[in-house]
């Protein structure tokens, strides 16, 4: 029988590039933005064109500056082509980063055990080969429309589309964004989702600050971080950390996805007057971190609105 001791465990996590413990003495990040900034604003399920003139208004209204969205969180595969069109040309004009959700997606085929009580631990995965020919026939259908950035629900098929952008099969500019619902939580797998290509990453949303902290210690690319999120996903709301985790955390997308479930919020028969009052409640909920940041006097700072390293449509 063989043994590891401390030290060689300790040696053998330091070798991999991964800190030996959860960050307890809470170590301020030393990275940014590259202009600067620790933190932006992300506002998820901007599904419809007219959801996208709401937030626009509310984010003037409030002085909320707009980094990045998460569109069509139902599946861009519900938007028509001149739909796909429209909001590529605003969101340019706004320049507003703008990370596609694909699909349908898991949920909406045959396959249902994702929706399970036990089925739901296993983590979104796209089921069979031809769920992966679809998923890049809309991902084809949106970078010709001009979107370059994409939420990706898991490892499998983040190594595939990485491999497709090194070899330019993918406009190589394209950037990917790796989905809570992959259902990573430590620093090895968020080094996995950095190593097979992901230029953002996004952990289960229930990490305490030692766990968060511990992660940007093993990465570079920036985290996307749940200040609050839908009541079936735990519905906290972590407004007064705001600040903390933009000094650990640094560079890091805030994510605001209030409401019941993603199931309900995100229902493509949503009524167009249901989705600008969800749009309405997100900007607001940034605007009270953006006001509760400033209130704290803590050392960080937001990105400015447009910056050159945003990947807006083409």
């Amino acid at each position: 029988m063989t043994t590891i001791d401390n030290a060689q465990l300790e040696k053998a996590l330091q070798e991999f590039g991964l800190p030996t413990r959860d960050d307890y003495s809470l170590t301020s990040s030393s990275r940014s933005f590259a202009d600067g900034g620790h933190f932006r604003i992300e506002i998820a399920g901007v599904e419809r064109l007219s959801a996208l003139e709401t937030m626009l208004k509310e984010a003037e209204r409030l002085h909320v500056p707009v980094h990045r969205i998460i569109a069509t969180v139902g599946g861009a595969t519900f938007l028509t082509r001149n739909e796909l069109d429209e909001f590529a040309k605003i969101t340019r004009e706004q320049k507003i980063e703008v990370i596609m959700t694909l699909g349908p997606r898991r949920g909406w085929d045959t396959g249902r055990q994702i929706a399970t009580s036990e089925g739901i631990v296993s983590g979104m995965r796209l089921r069979g080969v031809d769920s992966i020919r679809h998923w890049l026939k809309d991902c084809d259908r949106c970078l010709d429309a001009g979107f370059r950035g994409f939420l990706v629900p898991d490892e499998g098929l983040l190594s595939l589309v990485g491999h497709l952008r090194d070899q330019a099969v993918i406009p190589q500019e394209t950037i990917f964004k790796l989905s809570v619902f992959a259902g990573h939580a430590n620093p090895a797998g968020a080094k996995l989702a950095e190593k097979l290509g992901a230029n953002s990453f996004n952990p289960v949303a229930d990490l305490t600050l030692p766990m968060l902290s511990a992660i940007r210690d093993a990465i570079s690319i920036p985290m996307d971080i749940y200040l609050c999120l839908v009541n079936a996903m735990g519905g906290f709301v972590r407004f007064y950390e705001a600040a903390e985790i933009a000094r650990l955390c640094a560079p890091c997308y805030f994510k605001i996805e209030p409401g019941p479930s993603e199931e309900a919020i995100y229902a493509p028969w949503n009524t167009p007057e249901y989705h600008d009052a969800q749009i309405k409640e997100r900007v607001r909920n940034a605007a009270v971190v953006m006001e509760l940041i400033e209130r704290d006097g803590a050392p960080v700072k937001c990105s400015p609105g447009g910056g050159a390293d945003l990947v807006i449509p083409r």
